[in-house]
């Protein structure tokens, strides 16, 4: 037999058994003071200088993998934003649950409410002791039933009723109304004498007096505009958004300030916890469009406003670290990773695909955000904590985010349900202790139809004519090799099926 046929066929036979982990169990060491989740938006590997691109420094994470361990094949749960999100938080593939796809604005909250018997990571941390946090992109829906969402009320249920102790956040996306910022489920700064009225109609303008992009291009900043239907609906500072909204204007944000408005609140929540035991998940906008960093950024990369919305995403981390420092959270786990791979241009025109043009935001990979190949789910990350993670290490252990769940539930020493985290792995011993071996296996998720599927170093595609390709020896997934092995296609076929049909 061929080696790598050898080899997936040791990892499809562990992965049948049914074990969760092969890897010790019991919590590792003690319990850090503070666990920080950096988790940035649409961050591909061949971002930033951290793994390999030069082009955009970020010194700030550089210094991170330098004094951590840096992953080479750790993975989003899916090309998009809010199934990863969801599967981080549940340790369940998003599959599972219907209505996981990309959520607009206004919709209703799709994770379990705590004490639903489905155990969220926010309420996991709870439970072991730790102050819980959420700041900045949610995306994960909010409140419940039919009616329309009320956002001049407060809102509820939302982060606060999933497991979050404090919350401050946007609704979904940046590109998305409404442009606001939520504080435990209330608007910040909402003029009660100017009401906010979201939809989500697909029409070109809701009411008469609605400013758009096909309105009235004059008030658009000098790239805020785009070509498509989507991203041409309410103007807000300057730029056209998915979706139409009116009223609300002293609580809008200015896109330029998001990112150290988000800094200030990890801030204030890190100062106001007072050295309590913290878990702040703290969700970058950047880099996800608009590209619109502070005028303090401009021109620090060679690749236009994305480069430069790059270098912010990694001052946020910078500002992050210093808070930690300056309150006293020195015993920090601190975890940085990205929901999917990147999109250089998404919807505006402002500059990004000639700027990229002939640069690979995914290298040395292909593909990207929603996408089965590689680049879509392959994301930066990287591990340190203090006398615990060997500094300047590196690792190809298979690694999901999906198993962020039961591997820290082992670190603190919590438990978890039998029906919670069902996909989760317990790689506690690889992100801290540096273990070699991580998952056998591994579902790449789009939300689009084509799945990816990864058993050690083979890769299925299941387009109408799936594909396969042998990683190890083609990482850029050039050469299908599913007509030369189709024993092999089968075997995975069935094993993703199989795996689909779970719970």
């Amino acid at each position: 037999m061929h080696r790598r046929e050898f080899l997936f066929s040791s990892a499809a036979a562990f992965a049948a058994s049914g074990c969760k982990s092969f890897l010790p169990s019991g919590t590792l060491g003690h319990k850090p003071k503070a666990i920080v989740l950096f988790y940035a938006d649409d961050l591909g590997y061949g971002d930033t200088s951290t793994y390999g691109q030069k082009r955009v420094p970020c010194p700030n994470l550089d210094k991170l993998a330098a004094e951590g361990c840096k992953f080479t094949d750790a993975h989003a749960p899916t090309s998009i934003c809010t199934p990863s999100r969801y599967s981080l938080l549940t340790g369940d593939y998003a599959f599972r649950r219907p209505g996981t796809h990309i959520l607009d604005g206004d919709e209703k909250l799709i994770l379990p409410l705590a004490g639903s018997g489905k155990l969220t990571l926010p309420a996991l941390m709870q439970k072991a002791g730790y102050r819980t946090s959420v700041i900045g992109k949610w995306h994960l829906g909010l409140g419940a039933g039919e009616a329309a969402t009320n956002w001049n009320a407060h809102i509820s249920p939302g982060p606060n009723e999933v497991g979050f102790d404090h919350s401050f956040i946007m609704a979904a996306t940046a590109d998305r109304v409404p442009c606001v910022f939520l504080r435990n489920g209330d608007v910040v700064g909402l003029d009660p004498n100017d009401p906010i009225e979201i939809s989500y109609d697909r029409v070109p303008q809701k009411w008469p007096d609605e400013k758009t992009c096909r309105t009235n291009p004059e008030l658009l900043k000098a790239w805020g505009g785009t070509k498509d239907h989507q991203h041409d609906k309410t103007i807000i500072d300057g730029i056209s958004r998915i979706g139409h909204m009116r009223g609300g204007k002293a609580a809008c944000w200015k896109d330029q300030d998001i990112s150290d408005t988000l800094c200030r609140e990890a801030d204030n929540f890190l100062r106001e916890s007072n050295g309590a035991p913290v878990f702040l998940y703290f969700c970058t906008s950047d880099i996800h469009v608009p590209h619109d960093p502070n005028t303090r950024f401009h021109g620090k990369t060679d690749l236009g406003i994305r480069g430069d919305t790059t270098v912010q995403m990694d001052d946020a981390l910078g500002q992050i670290r210093a808070s930690l420092k300056k309150y006293g959270y020195d015993d920090t786990l601190f975890i940085l990773t990205s929901d999917n791979g990147p999109r250089v241009a998404d919807g505006y025109e402002d500059g990004a695909a000639k700027a990229w043009e002939g640069v690979n935001p995914s290298a040395p990979f292909s593909g990207g955000k929603y996408g089965p190949y590689e680049g879509g789910t392959r994301v930066p990350f990287v591990v340190h904590w203090p006398g615990e993670v060997k500094p300047g290490s590196a690792s190809a252990a298979l690694v999901s985010q999906t198993d962020l769940g039961r591997s820290l539930a082992t670190i603190v020493g919590a438990t978890i349900p039998a029906d919670s985290m069902r996909d989760s792995e317990d790689l506690s011993a690889v992100l801290i202790d540096g273990h070699p071996t991580g998952r056998a296996e591994l579902v790449e998720e789009t939300g689009w139809g084509a799945w990816g599927f990864r058993s050690g170093n083979w890769k299925l595609i299941t387009t109408k004519k799936p594909m396969l390709f042998d990683l190890a020896a083609d990482p850029t997934e050039s050469n299908n090799l599913a007509q030369e092995k189709p024993e092999v296609v089968k075997e995975l076929l069935a094993r993703i099926k199989s795996i689909r049909a779970k719970f």
